[in-house]
């Protein structure tokens, strides 16, 4: 009960805490919907999608890049919880949590879920919009989707959270953000399949090839069709336990800005 109650806490902080920043679901939802509309109708002359897994036909490339702008609703979500983290280490809630009986492990790992949770409420409004504007997937799609979506969420919280655990200074988060989040999207399967890279550029190609987000993407991307993709459903898993682990051994609530 009283690692119920801990956990139920910190989950209900970030649910208030998301809730009072209503600006924060809006920007969230706006970044991916400018890729969709705007930059999807540029390139879908351009670049054509031919027949892949787990697609049975030729596809659009919107219907394409749609799992990956799931993934990066996610992506930037886990990196900005990273931020909070380094707020809530010197004056937040985390530097009162730290006081409490429960293990320090145990507090990371629940504000992880907590955002994650928060992340998949995200993600889902982004396809609940892209269903709208008509880009559409099977019924049972979506419900298999979520557990993926939430899986890799978990895999990019915790990285955030190595992050904002070596992190001293705030006006230093923002390059490193960057450093991290640009590539692992852009080298990536989100927007460009993996052969066409291997067209590219052989190098280029093996980044993605193991990419960890790539392996999340791939998993979304599978579970959107109602398929099990389970390469990818181990990769994602062995990286969110590795990242984990690291996570939790490298914060030190000692760190000062």
């Amino acid at each position: 009960m009283i690692y119920w109650y801990g956990f139920s806490g910190i989950c209900k902080r970030e649910l208030l805490r998301f809730w009072s920043q209503k600006s924060r679901f809006f920007s969230a939802l706006v970044r991916p919907l400018l890729w969709l509309i705007v930059f999807a109708a540029g390139f879908r002359a351009a670049l054509g999608i031919a027949i892949i897994e787990p697609y049975e036909t030729y596809i659009n490339y919107e219907e394409y890049i749609l799992p990956g702008l799931c993934a990066m609703v996610l992506l930037f979500n886990g990196m900005q919880s990273s931020l909070s983290m380094v707020y809530d280490r010197e004056m937040g809630s985390m530097k009162v949590l730290l006081v409490s009986p429960l293990p320090r492990g145990f507090l990371l790992l629940s504000k992880v879920v907590a955002v994650a949770l928060i992340s998949l409420l995200q993600a889902s409004a982004f396809l609940l919009f892209a269903w709208l504007y008509g880009i559409e997937a099977p019924l049972t799609g979506y419900l298999c989707a979520l557990p993926a979506m939430l899986l890799t969420a978990m895999m990019l919280n915790t990285l955030g959270l190595i992050i904002g655990a070596w992190v001293r200074q705030l006006e230093n988060f923002a390059g490193v953000m960057n450093f991290v989040i640009f590539p692992m999207f852009f080298m990536s399967s989100a927007l460009y399949p993996l052969w066409k890279m291997q067209e590219a550029s052989q190098w280029l190609y093996l980044i993605c090839s193991y990419n960890p987000f790539t392996f999340g993407t791939e998993l979304i991307r599978f579970a959107l069709y109602g398929e099990f993709n389970a390469p990818a459903f181990w990769v994602v898993t062995l990286c969110t336990l590795l990242f984990s682990v690291m996570a939790i051994a490298s914060f030190r609530p000692e760190r000062r800005f």
